[in-house]
């Protein structure tokens, strides 16, 4: 099937295509665009933060290596491109159904008629790409630039929602779990499958953490949106995992304000216990703490892995109000003269501080050894 274009001046693209509804009322089209054009209505909604440090775009970067497979794949002459671009798009396009009547046997499904798509400056588009942004970007590099695309666009400027249809979208492909640990936060009052929902609260946490001046995180976690100039040293992955595991674990610290059949999480609760818990390890290791990984254990991914497993022991002995800074500092005090974060030899282990590397294996090595170390050591 050809694509159809007929330019109406010089800022439109007019396309045949069809027309239905899903979900609470919302617009879907599906037509054929030449593949050049795409990137004229569409622009790609990279992921990133803004002045305010609120969460714009979904979009990962560019993978230029498979990009280029595409075009060249695409440059071998007649090749079958069935897979669909999707789309949201500005209530600005226009829909003029055909007339006539229906043919025998239509169900009703979708409706024909064209489709008008202005054409705006780039960062002003009408669309944005939801899926098959490396597709679009090969698809306006090839040398046959009106190769038939098929795409599917549903109206809405929510950007919520073309979030929550990104991530569902790449659920299954290898999209990045940092991307989608990030993204999981911005999808509030939206309905998501069950094993997305337990990812979101671990995710929203981490943001909290890293946002919030009095966080002893604050500024600290690498989140996929820093576009470089950060002083940004703690992965996200370990401080979402540390929560997750808390939270997973009946007897951990987290867990009793996990969301439950009648009530959502406790976020409120969860946060202040982090923060008491990791404000508490900042005054206790501080010659440790904010340094890169390289010259510090504690930041690693195995330190913060391994201290999320302390920080579950030692809340096991306390009860409702006990926890507090004073009390969590008190306890970790204990801990600390085995602890060997920037130097020197884990004696409990036999190797030296930095050969401790963010492995199963060590990981749990080392979370061993600070449960140990606390409950061997004398109660002050």
């Amino acid at each position: 099937m050809k694509a159809e274009k007929v330019t109406v001046g010089s800022n439109e693209i007019v396309v045949r295509a069809l027309h239905t509804t899903q979900g609470e009322g919302l617009d879907v089209y599906a037509f054929f665009i030449k593949g050049a054009d795409i990137v004229k209505v569409a622009d790609i909604s990279r992921v990133d933060r803004d002045e305010s440090d609120a969460l714009k775009g979904f979009q990962r970067p560019e993978i230029r290596s498979h990009v280029k497979g595409i075009v060249d794949y695409l440059n071998q002459g007649d090749v079958l491109f069935p897979n669909a671009i999707i789309l949201a798009m500005s209530p600005q396009v226009r829909f003029t159904a055909s007339r006539g009547t229906r043919p025998t046997g239509d169900e009703g499904l979708a409706q024909s008629g064209t489709l008008t798509i202005p054409v705006n400056e780039a960062g002003e588009r009408v669309a944005w790409i939801v899926d098959g942004q490396q597709r679009s970007l090969a698809l306006a590099q090839v040398n046959n630039r009106g190769v038939a695309v098929p795409v599917v666009g549903f109206v809405s400027d929510n950007l919520e929602l073309q979030r929550q249809q990104f991530i569902l979208v790449n659920k299954a492909r290898p999209l990045p779990t940092r991307l989608i640990n990030e993204l999981l936060p911005e999808t509030s009052g939206i309905q998501l499958p069950k094993d997305l929902s337990a990812r979101k609260v671990p995710s929203e946490i981490c943001n909290f953490l890293n946002r919030d001046p009095d966080s002893p995180f604050f500024k600290l976690i690498k989140r996929p949106s820093d576009r470089g100039g950060s002083e940004a040293i703690v992965t996200d992955t370990a401080v979402i995992t540390m929560i997750r595991n808390s939270m997973n674990n009946p007897l951990g610290a987290l867990a009793p304000y996990k969301a439950s059949v009648r009530d959502g999480a406790d976020l409120a609760s969860m946060y202040r216990l982090l923060l008491n818990f990791w404000s508490a390890v900042k005054a206790v290791f501080p010659e440790a703490w904010g340094r890169d990984p390289r010259q510090s254990r504690l930041m690693h991914s195995a330190g913060i892995e391994a201290m999320g497993v302390l920080m579950d022991r030692i809340y096991a002995r306390f009860s409702g109000t006990e926890g507090t800074y004073d009390a969590v500092k008190k306890e970790l005090e204990r801990v600390a003269p085995a602890c060997r974060w920037t130097e020197g030899t884990w004696e409990a282990l036999g190797v030296a501080w930095n050969e401790i590397q963010s492995t199963p294996r060590d990981i749990k090595k080392l979370q061993d050894a600070l449960v140990r170390a606390y409950t061997t050591s004398p109660s002050s």
